[in-house]
C-alpha cells in the first residue's frame, strides 16, 4: 500500500481526515508491551475486579473451575482480537474505516454510531467509578465523612473527585495517543504491585488455611445451584467474552499503532490468557480471604481495602484503582468514541473534537449514575448493548476473511462516489444491514425473552456467529462476494 494512493483517495473529502487515514508502518511506535498493557488496564479496573469476584460467587461453582473458565475466555478473546487486529495492522486503519468495507462507506456510520453510544455510556460510568477511588483517598487523607447534603446522590467530595477525574482524562487524551500509551505502561504494572500487596495482607491475616478453602468456599450445594456445573462453566466463559465485547470490535483502533502483527499477537497472548490467569487468581484469593476474615463475600475492592483498615494501603490502593479504571476508560471507551464521532462527519469532526463531544455527554451520564442509572437495572441494559454489538463483530470478521479473502482496496475506503468498491447502493450495503438486524433480534431475545433465558450467558457468541453466517450467505446470494 503506497501512501501516495491515500492522498489521491483523500481528494473525495467527505470520508477522510488525518485521524482516520492509514498510518504508515514507519510512523508506528507501539509494540508488544503497549498491547499487553491495553489488556492489563482493561482487566484491572474496578469493574473488572468486581466482575471476576462476582463470577466466583454467583454461579456456585468450584473456585478452581471458575478460574479455569475465566482463563479459557481469555484464550477465546485472544483469538477474536487477533482476527480483528490483523487487517488494521496491515492497512493502518481504525474500526470505523474497516466497517466501510462490509457496511458501505455511508452505512459504516450505523455501526460506528451504535459503538459510539455504548462507548459514551461506559465512559460516563467508568468515570464515576474512577472518581470513587479518588473520593476514597481524599476522605482517608483528610478525615472527611460521607455524611451531609447530596446532589444527585453525591456529596461535595464525590463531586470534586468526579470533576477532577473527568478533567484528567480529557487532558491525557488531548496530549495524544503516545501519552495514553505511556500512562498505560505505568498503570498496568503498578496495579499488579498493589493487588499482590493486598493479597499478601489478606494471606497474612487469614493464614495458610486459606489455600485449602479456595476451591470449595464458593461451591454451592446441589439444591442452591441455579445451573449444572457444565452450563455454569460455559456461562462464565460467555459472560467474560461479553465483557470484552466493545474492545473486541474496535481493537483495530489500537492494532493500527503496532509495527508488526507478531508484536500484536505476543501482546495479546501475554495480556489476555496469561494476565487474566494471574489477575483472576488474585481476585479468587482475595475474595476467598474476605470470607475467611470477615464472614461475608465482598466483591468491591474499595470495601475490602476499607476493612483491612490501613491508611497507607488505602491511599496506594485508591491511586491504583483510579489509574486502572482511567486506563480502561481511555482504551475501551474514550478513544473509540472519538473515532466513531469523527467517522460521522470526517470533514468537520476530528478525533480530538469527537473526544470532547463524547466527554461532555458522558459527564452527564456519569453524574446521573447514582440517582438514576444504577436504579433502573444497569446489568440488563449492558447485556442488551452487548447483544447489539455482537453481530457487528461477526459481520466485520466474516466480511474480511470470507467475503474479501483478506484483501481490501484501501483507496476505495475513502471514495464516496459510485466508482468506489464499497459504495453499494448510495453508500449502504443493505445486505449487511439485514444480516445485522436478523442476528441482533435473536441475540437481544436471549436477554429479554424469558423462554430463552437459558441462553442469556451466550448472547454475544450467538449474535456474532449468526451475524457472520448470515452476512456471508446473503453476500454470496447477492453476488457481492469475491472469488
Amino acid at each position: 500500500m503506497a501512501h501516495e494512493d491515500l492522498t489521491v483517495a483523500a481528494t473525495d473529502g467527505a470520508l477522510y481526515n488525518e485521524d482516520l487515514a492509514p498510518i504508515p508502518h514507519e510512523q508506528r511506535k507501539w509494540g508488544t508491551f503497549e498491547i499487553f498493557n491495553v489488556w492489563n488496564n482493561d482487566i484491572q479496573s474496578l469493574f473488572g475486579y468486581t466482575l471476576a469476584a462476582s463470577l466466583f460467587i454467583s454461579y456456585g461453582l468450584n473456585g478452581w473451575w471458575t478460574l479455569a473458565a475465566i482463563v479459557l475466555s481469555g484464550v477465546f478473546v485472544m483469538i477474536l482480537v487477533n482476527l480483528t487486529g490483523r487487517p488494521s495492522v496491515r492497512y493502518g486503519v481504525p474500526y470505523a474505516v474497516m466497517a466501510r468495507a462490509s457496511m458501505g462507506v455511508t452505512g459504516a456510520r450505523f455501526p460506528a454510531t451504535i459503538r459510539g453510544i455504548v462507548a459514551i455510556f461506559w465512559y460516563g460510568a467508568q468515570t464515576y467509578f474512577a472518581s470513587t477511588a479518588v473520593s476514597l483517598m481524599l476522605s482517608s487523607l483528610f478525615g472527611l465523612s460521607g455524611d451531609g447534603a447530596t446532589v444527585l446522590g453525591m456529596t461535595g467530595v464525590d463531586w470534586i473527585s468526579y470533576v477532577l477525574v473527568a478533567l484528567f482524562q480529557i487532558g491525557l487524551f488531548m496530549m495524544g495517543i503516545e501519552w495514553v500509551g505511556k500512562f498505560l505502561n505505568w498503570a498496568g504494572p503498578f496495579v499488579y504491585v498493589v493487588m499482590i500487596a493486598l493479597a499478601l495482607v489478606i494471606w497474612w491475616k487469614a493464614g495458610n488455611g486459606l489455600f485449602t478453602e479456595i476451591g470449595n468456599i464458593f461451591q454451592a450445594s446441589e439444591s442452591e445451584a441455579t445451573r449444572g456445573p457444565v452450563m455454569a462453566f460455559i456461562a462464565i466463559v460467555g459472560t467474560m467474552i461479553a465483557y470484552f465485547a466493545a474492545v473486541v470490535i474496535n481493537f483495530g483502533d489500537f492494532a493500527r499503532f503496532v509495527k508488526t502483527e507478531a508484536q500484536m499477537r505476543r501482546g495479546n497472548f501475554w495480556g489476555l490468557p496469561v494476565s487474566m490467569a494471574f489477575f483472576s487468581f488474585i481476585a479468587l484469593f482475595i475474595t476467598a480471604g474476605t470470607v475467611v476474615l470477615f464472614g461475608e463475600k465482598l466483591t468491591n475492592p474499595a470495601d475490602i481495602v476499607a476493612r483491612v483498615d490501613n491508611l497507607g494501603l488505602t491511599v496506594i490502593a485508591a491511586i491504583t484503582f483510579f489509574a486502572a479504571t482511567v486506563g480502561i476508560n481511555l482504551v475501551a471507551n474514550f478513544i473509540p468514541a472519538a473515532y466513531d464521532m469523527a467517522n460521522l462527519a470526517p470533514a468537520r469532526i476530528s478525533a480530538r473534537t469527537g473526544g470532547i463531544v463524547a466527554a461532555v455527554v458522558a459527564f452527564v451520564i456519569g453524574a446521573l449514575w447514582v440517582s438514576v442509572i444504577s436504579q433502573i437495572g444497569i446489568a440488563k441494559f449492558v447485556d442488551t448493548l452487548g447483544a447489539m454489538l455482537a453481530p457487528l463483530y461477526g459481520i466485520l470478521v466474516a466480511d474480511y476473511y470470507l467475503v474479501r479473502r483478506g484483501h481490501l482496496k484501501v483507496q476505495d475506503l475513502f471514495i464516496a462516489g459510485p466508482e468506489g468498491a464499497y459504495h453499494y447502493a448510495n453508500g449502504w450495503n443493505r445486505t449487511a444491514i439485514v444480516a445485522f438486524a436478523l442476528a441482533a433480534i435473536f441475540s437481544l431475545a436471549t436477554v429479554w425473552v424469558p423462554a430463552l433465558g437459558a441462553l442469556s450467558g451466550f448472547g454475544w457468541v450467538i449474535g456474532a456467529v449468526l451475524g457472520g453466517l448470515l452476512h456471508v450467505v446473503l453476500m454470496r446470494r447477492a453476488g457481492l462476494a469475491e472469488g
